[in-house]
């Protein structure tokens, strides 16, 4: 059975694929993805379209169902690829504006006009482990890492 992917629902959607499949500024992906979409609708089967960009013909199946399925969603990647953060975006936040802050066993001058640690035993500058040690007592689960 010959596959070939869907007309497009709309004149908007052929000239977004036919934008996106000569794009310069776009994912190389989906600039990829859009040209295998453009090349089926030129009548292309799907053994020319996997040589003409170099890639399998697995791949070429994969995104002419998946486009046929999705539109122009099918295009763009799948979320949720890679490893999950362990932090949150505002505990991040937290551990950089620590980072910037003196570390506790720098000497600093105090109004009298002498230098003191806040820590004398503290690190003068902040460490993996004592930044970590930090971030814990402020309330964020981190490793050392």
């Amino acid at each position: 059975m010959v596959l070939r992917a869907r007309p497009g629902r709309d004149e908007d959607e052929r000239a977004v694929v036919r934008r996106l499949s000569r794009a310069r500024k776009a994912p190389r992906d989906v600039v990829m993805r859009a040209g295998m979409i453009e090349l089926s609708w030129s009548r292309l089967r799907v053994p020319a379209i996997a040589v003409e960009l170099g890639c399998s013909q697995k791949t070429v199946r994969c995104r002419l169902h998946r486009f046929n399925r999705l539109g122009l969603q099918g295009l763009d990647d799948l979320g949720g690829q890679g490893r999950k953060r362990r932090i949150t975006e505002e505990e991040r936040s937290r551990i950089i504006s620590l980072v910037k802050t003196v570390s506790p066993g720098r000497p600093r001058w105090k109004p009298v006009g002498q230098l003191s640690a806040f820590h004398e035993s503290g690190p003068i500058e902040w460490t993996l482990d004592s930044l970590a040690a930090a971030a814990r007592t402020t309330g964020i689960e981190v490793g050392r890492s």
